[in-house]
């Protein structure tokens, strides 16, 4: 099965759906099957385990035309992406003590989870 995700005129995504590998084997085919079902616009192929394109497409996220990579939303104004993965990172590291912690924004640092 293949995810294709549809982009808006802001390169947001606002759709993911399921192909079968049967009608996209490629991705070319894909996008020709997707116009076959009436889909219009800006369609973009993605994985589930973002071996391609860096992470798999979230309504709401982007595509970055120039990484050729799928970005989440950034969930916190602190936080800052890591160009090379293109995901969002906090400015602190995770704490490694094996314990849970939660982001707290208005802090900009980990709290321990009870």
């Amino acid at each position: 099965m293949k995810y294709y995700a549809s982009l808006d005129e802001s390169s947001v995504v606002t759709n993911v759906i399921l192909v079968s590998d049967e009608d996209a084997p490629t991705e070319e085919i894909g996008l020709q099957f997707l116009v076959s079902l009436g889909l219009t616009g800006v369609w973009k192929e993605t994985c589930e385990n973002g071996s391609f394109r860096k992470n798999h497409a979230i309504i709401g996220g982007v595509y970055d035309l120039v990484k050729d990579a799928f970005i989440a939303p950034n969930p916190f104004a602190s936080w800052l992406l890591n160009e090379g993965t293109c995901k969002w990172e906090a400015p602190i590291p995770y704490p490694t003590d094996g314990k849970d912690y939660y982001w707290d924004e208005s802090t900009t640092s980990w709290i321990k989870d009870h």
